[in-house]
């Protein structure tokens, strides 16, 4: 069997800088990696199998999607997409996904399970595809799904195309909590105020970790406060984040629910992570958070 982990993409910030005629909105955001998500694997094919691609799913999250029709999938599309590009004959597979990571709930769980695919079936599949061709497929998918491509700390800019390393991020701990409650991204954008952000200025360092708290206390995610106007659980998540002992830094992540908290080792923040499950019935992991 091969497998693929799918990384929960966290945006560090996430700067709403302008709108396209086509109604998409053009976004700046500093993203990160943590060790922790879903797990796309190649299962052993048995003899009745006539599908090219097939999907089953575990894990604690699955059951939000069993309803769903598996056409709409993210990770069958990806799987068909790839397929059309290699335009050869292909052996079928049966993909299962363990999801772990609470489903709309903007961490990038379905767009990274998506390019966590992608990886996979190029190489199961002996697939050779330029970075260009597999950029572009992997936008057609989603915004999200070119930065989960290669799960290292990146800026993302546009509307998810335009991406740069950044290859001098420290090693930190984070802590990651979801409420149970999803929000509606489109709802949020409604509700945003007007006004647009400027994009990021140059950042020269950010090779420790209080030169990255530093940094990060300069940016926002325009998306937090219509977030908490809308589900003000999201506040109390916030504020129970902000209360852990030795954490620098609490914000929502993409659209939300799903918050976080900065801490300067992985062992700092597994600790805070415990004290929290213990007084609150939450999705909470603590750990590293940002794989290289």
């Amino acid at each position: 069997m091969m497998q693929e982990k799918a990384y929960a993409k966290i945006n560090l910030n996430l700067h709403v800088t302008g709108k396209r005629e086509d109604g998409y909105h053009l976004l700046d955001s500093l993203v990160v990696f943590p060790d922790v998500g879903d797990y796309v694997t190649i299962m052993p094919v048995d003899s009745e199998h006539v599908d090219l691609v097939s999907l089953q799913m575990t894990g604690p999250f699955f059951g939000s999607l069993q309803h769903e029709d598996l056409k709409n999938n993210l990770i069958v599309k990806a799987a068909y997409q790839l397929a059309t590009y290699a335009d050869k004959d292909l052996p079928p597979v049966k993909l299962c996904l363990e999801k772990n990571l609470p489903v709309a709930s903007g961490i990038g769980g379905g767009s990274s399970d998506a390019a966590a695919t992608l990886r996979l079936l190029i190489n199961y599949w002996d697939i050779n595809i330029s970075q260009q061709d597999l950029a572009q497929m992997a936008l057609k998918l989603g915004a999200d799904v070119p930065v989960c491509l290669t799960p290292v700390a990146q800026r993302m800019e546009g509307i998810g195309e335009t991406l740069s390393f950044l290859p001098e991020m420290p090693q930190f701990g984070m802590v990651l909590v979801n409420h149970g409650e999803a929000v509606s991204t489109a709802e949020i954008f409604r509700k945003r105020e007007a006004h647009f952000s400027g994009y990021i200025e140059s950042i020269t360092e950010l090779n420790n970790f209080e030169s990255l708290i530093g940094e990060l206390s300069k940016l926002t995610n325009d998306l937090q406060p219509p977030a908490c106007a809308l589900n003000p659980k999201i506040t109390t998540v916030l504020q129970a984040i902000e209360k852990l002992p030795l954490c620098r830094l609490s914000r929502m992540s993409g659209s939300g629910a799903t918050c976080f908290g900065l801490f300067e080792t992985a062992q700092q923040a597994s600790y805070a992570a415990d004290l929290l499950a213990q007084r609150y019935p939450w999705w909470i992991w603590g750990g590293e958070g940002n794989v290289k």
